[in-house]
């Protein structure tokens, strides 16, 4: 058919001479290069190649990819786009050209569009008296990507590939491949983490914990981030697994298909104990939230559900009381850690305050805060302009805080700096309007896809609470977040709450979607 339409790539015997004659030459080319750079451009290729057949193999490699812009920046120096970022873009031009090639360019309708759109015009208006209008619009690619993650799979699970399939994939089918990417790319850095916690023996002086290990940090070259990122995968793969085990009918599964169940807990196990061994105190917190709402949302009473969560809080705080009563040094470590985060939220004027090696990170915070809390106050309707905190940072910073840290810690009171109160309130509308959705769907699908969803809404949890002490859309997470956005765009679309068929990660069903 392709020969027919393009009579000049024709079928012939001269033409598979030239091909094949390029092919071999193209190889000997190959071979004369260094072993490393030849396998990145084979590999380079192929991946290519892949993504023009299914756009969902790029998403997948930019999730993979992603969490690896920081290091790069490291050892490459700065860059505008990072591999992750190249994977991206790349996914969304084949995407957009195959609609195109469909002649039918159509926004998919989802309930997050409005709100999502509310708060990227509120940003957008917002530069219009910024300092810098570039760094602005950085943060407005970010939830421009996000965006058009949402739409891009939900095209494909509604409409198919462009590759020349007519009968679209299915929401079930697109579920089942993105949760697993989304979990397997939170596990390659789980594993990073473990890895440099107890088995490297070696990292930066400052990230010794307990005398002799390193805190987790993969390759985001900080802890904190890397413990709101691996949050988000522990809390989902926990989601997963908890609906996996209310689904009693997988007791009657054969062998082979519990490679799935196996898969998810490990990523659970993993992902937690990488988050532990991350030592921070907002991603801890954060997690800590997560598994509330795992724990209320675990039944459908919520009575029943305030019940469990209270008897989980109780043996976690039991047994961190009786370890450190015991003297038990990581039990003891944990406490005292958790106990000491009520400090970062002593509000007040840091000014003149003596700073010492005990109270510096929690004053430097603070300080933080203080200037964003100055912003605000100066214009509390337009803000500074979104993503300009650092930009504008020299005209309200303390004395002795002169360095800005390119976000106040306290993601609300950066909003409220850079965009003001509209801007806030329309991020609150739009995550408000996401945990809805979220809980809507959680209420109405049967297990295992119910422990999905509530694994999403714990993960929402998590981010609302972390980004009271930090900012979490670094280092492509807000990639992250749009593929989980879309994975509740398939969560909710019809169908998906019909009799499951035992035996799958996700219920197979037709591939034909309901109007």
């Amino acid at each position: 058919m392709i020969a027919r339409r393009l009579p000049l790539f024709g079928t012939g015997a001269a033409w598979r001479v030239g091909l094949a004659a390029l092919a071999i030459l193209l190889a000997l080319l190959i071979a004369r290069l260094p072993l490393p750079l030849a396998g990145v451009l084979v590999v380079g290729a192929a991946a290519v190649l892949l993504t023009l057949v299914q756009p969902l193999v790029g998403l997948g490699l930019a999730l993979l990819l992603g969490p690896w812009g920081a290091l790069q920046n490291v050892a490459l120096g700065p860059t505008l786009l990072d591999t992750g970022q190249l994977a991206l873009l790349l996914t969304l031009a084949v995407w957009l050209a195959s609609c195109l090639a469909r002649r039918r360019l159509v926004v998919p309708s989802t309930p997050l569009n409005v709100p999502w759109l509310l708060f990227v015009l509120v940003a957008l208006v917002s530069l219009l008296d910024a300092p810098s209008v570039g760094l602005g619009l950085v943060e407005l690619v970010k939830w421009l990507q996000m965006g058009l993650v949402v739409w891009l799979v939900v095209d494909v699970a509604h409409n198919g590939a462009h590759n020349g399939a007519h009968a679209p994939i299915g929401p079930a089918a697109v579920a089942r491949v993105l949760l697993a990417l989304l979990l397997l790319a939170g596990l390659s850095q789980a594993l990073i983490g473990i890895w440099q916690f107890g088995l490297r023996n070696d990292g930066p002086e400052h990230f010794i914990i307990l005398e002799r290990f390193y805190r987790a940090y993969g390759t985001f070259e900080q802890p904190n981030p890397f413990g709101g990122y691996i949050s988000l995968t522990a809390l989902l793969a926990l989601g997963v697994t908890m609906g996996l085990l209310a689904d009693l009918r997988g007791l009657r599964r054969p062998l082979r298909s519990w490679m799935w169940p196996v898969f998810v807990a490990f990523c659970a196990a993993a992902a937690t104990l990488a988050l532990v061994f991350s030592w921070s105190r907002g991603a801890w917190l954060g997690f800590l939230a997560g598994a509330g709402v795992l724990a209320l949302f675990s039944v459908r009473r919520l009575a029943l559900g305030l019940g469990v969560g209270a008897v989980a809080a109780a043996v976690l705080g039991g047994g961190l009381w009786l370890g450190a009563a015991a003297g038990f040094g990581p039990a003891l470590s944990v406490a005292d850690r958790l106990a000491g985060f009520g400090d970062e939220f002593a509000l007040g004027d840091v000014r003149g305050v003596d700073i010492n090696d005990t109270n510096y990170a929690v004053l430097e915070r603070l300080a933080h805060w203080q200037a964003a809390a100055d912003m605000a106050r100066d214009d509390l309707w337009t803000g500074v302009g979104f993503g300009n905190y650092a930009a504008a940072y020299p005209r309200y910073a303390l004395i002795n805080w002169p360095d800005a840290l390119g976000h106040a810690h306290n993601y609300y009171l950066n909003l409220l700096a850079e965009v003001g109160l509209p801007g806030l309130l329309a991020y609150l509308i739009f995550w408000l309007a996401v945990i809805w959705q979220t809980i809507r769907a959680a209420r109405r699908l049967a297990w295992p896809e119910r422990g999905v969803a509530v694994g999403l809404l714990a993960a929402w949890a998590a981010l609302a609470v972390h980004h009271l002490v930090d900012k979490l859309y670094v280092n492509n997470i807000y990639v992250h977040l749009g593929a989980m956005l879309a994975l509740l765009q398939l969560l909710s679309a019809p169908g998906m709450d019909r009799e499951q068929r035992p035996g799958t990660p996700m219920t197979q069903r037709s591939p034909t979607v309901d109007a």
